[in-house]
């Protein structure tokens, strides 16, 4: 199991990029922190998530 803000989900063997893809995130408006540690948007296809894997997702939305 792995924990996105504060939910356990199964996700273990799928990278960054294919969760937030199916969790519904706009990648461009988003921060990744992977078990306390920002997760460059660069390297979201190359981390794999893995059981115990805490994750947290940060949205931005814009106003005025």
């Amino acid at each position: 199991m792995v924990t996105v803000n504060g939910e356990n989900c199964q996700l273990d063997g799928l990278d960054v990029l294919t969760m937030l893809s199916q969790k519904g995130y706009a990648l461009t408006r988003v921060v990744t922190e992977l078990n306390g540690q920002i997760v460059p948007k660069a390297a979201y296809e190359k981390t794999i998530l893995n059981s115990g894997d805490v994750v947290e997702v940060v949205s931005f939305v814009g106003g005025g």
